[in-house]
């Protein structure tokens, strides 16, 4: 097995300096500093999940593109009803894993998983699995909002309608409403539901596809940098959305942005050229990682 995970790390491994370009320490402190006075205390308040329900868990997963392994053998947990967020430089394959976690994947023809990955121990790569029943399980949420040309109302509806969750005409719209006000957009759209979701802003867009898809009642939300096409304003909405939704949902989110993994998140796995490198509570990450290469991407010094 080929991973390097978890709460304790290996010490002694280095930075290649031909892959990465450093800083000066000077400015690795400010840059610490800085970035500690933001960190938000309210997600390092949140309660360890070391006793809660495993609702994901990866073992010796490997994800290949023809020939080029992209993810080396990673094993994870991931708990009910926690935030957890994937963070690391570009390239280092956290969306790739994040797709594993419901078959995205498998629309990619190069593309070869290895390894197990259990929701609830049912092993969701089991040949006789249903996916469409997976994916409206394990729901997604992509990085640019990508509302159908449909209506509002039809965006969300579309599908309760597929699984056939609504009993009748009443209970779709109610499953509608519901979905929206989770979404925290019901109030803003609630009186132009017939209109054309590509309508809304672009925040409004991405709160759509949340409602979308809460509407099929999923267990886990996978969110792949679901703020970086968003403002700041649609951004901290979406955030906030984040942590309501987290009382319900477990959530899994890959971001490019530490403050944001520390702002929403409650634990946070650090990914580096397709290894796992390190994994724990959000603030330890953040103030006082275990493995050096952590260290050295929070503090800006590669990345």
């Amino acid at each position: 097995m080929n991973t390097v995970v978890n709460n304790s790390l290996e010490q002694d491994k280095s930075v290649n300096p031909q892959q990465t370009q450093f800083t000066s320490p000077e400015t690795d402190s400010k840059r610490q500093t800085s970035f500690i006075s933001q960190f938000d205390t309210q997600a390092s308040a949140k309660k360890e999940n070391e006793t809660a329900k495993v609702k994901l868990s990866t073992s010796d997963v490997h994800v290949y593109y023809g020939d080029a392994e992209a993810i080396k053998g990673i094993d994870l947990q991931i708990y009910q009803n926690e935030v957890i967020a994937f963070i690391g430089p570009s390239g280092c394959g956290k969306s790739t894993f994040l797709r594993t976690l419901n078959r995205m994947n498998d629309t990619i023809d190069s593309c070869r998983v290895t390894g197990k990955v259990l929701l609830d121990n049912q092993d969701i790569y089991d040949p006789n699995l249903d996916v469409v029943l997976l994916r409206a399980q394990v729901g997604m949420v992509f990085q640019k909002p990508n509302p159908f040309p449909k209506s509002i109302f039809d965006n969300v509806a579309y599908g309760p309608k597929l699984h056939g969750l609504a009993r009748d005409k009443y209970d779709l719209e109610e499953i509608v409403e519901n979905s929206l006000r989770k979404a925290g957009l019901w109030d803003e759209v609630k009186d132009r539901l017939n209109q054309p979701g590509t309508g809304l802003s672009g925040g409004q867009q991405q709160r759509l596809c949340i409602a979308r898809t809460i509407a099929v009642s999923p267990e886990v939300i996978l969110m792949d940098e679901p703020c970086s096409a968003l403002d700041p304003i649609a951004t901290a909405k979406v955030e906030e959305l984040i942590s309501e939704l987290s009382t319900q949902y477990t959530i899994a989110i890959v971001t490019h942005s530490m403050q944001q993994a520390a702002r929403v998140s409650d634990r946070t796995a650090y990914f580096h050229l397709g290894d796992l490198i390190e994994v724990n509570s959000t603030e330890k990450v953040f103030t006082q990682p275990d493995h050096q290469l952590t260290e050295a991407y929070i503090t800006g010094r590669f990345g």
